[in-house]
C-alpha cells in the first residue's frame, strides 16, 4: 500500500509533488507570467492542475525511441491533421507539454491561441523515469479534458500502453480502458474513432 501523502487543495497530487511550485495559478495567470517574461520561452515548467511543475529531462533511450516515432507517424496522419512535438495544450486548470500531440489542421489556426480538446486526435508521453507520472497524473489530466486516446510509451517494458474512454471529473477522472502493446505488436492509430494506420512497437523501440 502506498503512503504517499493525498492531495489536498492546496497541495499537488502526489504524482507532481517532488517537482511542484508553492501555489497554484490559473491558465490566465500561467499566460500573463509568459507574456510579462517572468516565464521565458523554453523554461522546463509545465502547468499541471494549476501547478507549475519542472519537466524531467531526457535521456538516450526516451530521445531515440521519440526519434523513431517521429519518423513512422506523419506517413500516417491524414492531411487534415498534423503532428506538435512538445508544444503546449490549453486545457480548462493546465498547460502541459506532451512530448505528441496529433492535432487538427491546419497549421496557421494555431497562430494565437494553443490547441484545446477539440482539437486534439490523441496525445503520446514517452515515459522512462516518468512513468508514474505519465500514467496516473497526466492520464487523470487528459482524461478529464475528454482526449480521446492517450498513449504512453513505456520505454523501460517496451510497451505502448494505449489509454481510451476518457471519463470521470475533477480527482476521479481516468481512462476505463488500457491495451497493451508488446514488441511483435503493432498499435492502431485512430483518429476521430477511425484506425488510420498501425505502428509496429519494435519500430519504436529499437
Amino acid at each position: 500500500m502506498s503512503t504517499t501523502t493525498p492531495a489536498t487543495a492546496d497541495t499537488p497530487a502526489p504524482e507532481f509533488l517532488e517537482n511542484a511550485g508553492f501555489r497554484r495559478f490559473t491558465v490566465d495567470e500561467y499566460h500573463q507570467m509568459i507574456r510579462a517574461g517572468i516565464l521565458i520561452d523554453g523554461e522546463p515548467i509545465e502547468l499541471l492542475e494549476g501547478w507549475m511543475v519542472k519537466k524531467m529531462s531526457h535521456g538516450t533511450p526516451h530521445d531515440n525511441s521519440m526519434d523513431a516515432f517521429e519518423g513512422l507517424l506523419p506517413a500516417l496522419l491524414p492531411p487534415e491533421w498534423f503532428m506538435r512535438c512538445q508544444r503546449a495544450i490549453t486545457l480548462s486548470d493546465s498547460e502541459p507539454e506532451p512530448d505528441y500531440a496529433i492535432v487538427r489542421g491546419p497549421r496557421g489556426r494555431y497562430r494565437n491561441d494553443h490547441p484545446t480538446p477539440p482539437d486534439i486526435g490523441f496525445i503520446t508521453e514517452f515515459s522512462v523515469s516518468s512513468l508514474r507520472i505519465d500514467r496516473v497524473g497526466k492520464g487523470r489530466i487528459y482524461a478529464r479534458a475528454g482526449i480521446p486516446v492517450y498513449w504512453v510509451v513505456n520505454v523501460v517494458d517496451k510497451v505502448i500502453e494505449v489509454y481510451t474512454q476518457p471519463s470521470g471529473r475533477g480527482d476521479s477522472a481516468a481512462y476505463a480502458k488500457r491495451d497493451d502493446y508488446a514488441i511483435g505488436t503493432s498499435v492502431p492509430v485512430t483518429l476521430d474513432g477511425n484506425t488510420v494506420g498501425t505502428i509496429a512497437v519494435a519500430d519504436v523501440m529499437g
